[in-house]
């Protein structure tokens, strides 16, 4: 078993803890899964995922972690359902945004965090 798979999926849900996503929302950050695979998922999280999923997880991760550079853990965790003005989320929150736009919506948040770091 690919050990990334792993702990990129038990990454992904400490993640969504400690930004307060739904698990409704949760599901579509991971491509869309059904109620009963997801709660699977979290409860076994040892499993080999499809190359789609670990890329929305790195995304995220990336974003998780650009955020804790950039600004204080609470701020950092807070800043996905905080309204944001910046043009590319069009009035919404940056978590909304990206439940919206799938992977395109994930690769612009992670480039425009890097971005303001500097990286």
């Amino acid at each position: 078993m690919d050990r990334r798979s792993r702990s990129a999926l038990r990454g992904f849900f400490r993640i969504a803890e400690r930004w307060k996503v739904r698990d409704e929302d949760a599901r579509e950050l991971l491509g869309g899964l059904s109620s009963s695979a997801y709660y699977e998922w979290k409860k076994n999280p040892d499993r080999v995922l499809e190359v789609d999923r670990i890329t929305r997880i790195s995304y995220l991760t990336g974003i998780y972690k650009a955020l804790h550079i950039l600004y204080g853990d609470t701020l950092a965790d807070e800043w996905v359902n905080l309204p944001n003005s910046n043009a590319i989320f069009g009035g919404r929150t940056a978590l909304a945004y990206m439940i919206g736009g799938g992977l395109l919506a994930m690769q612009t948040v992670r480039k425009l965090l890097d971005a303001r770091r500097g990286g």
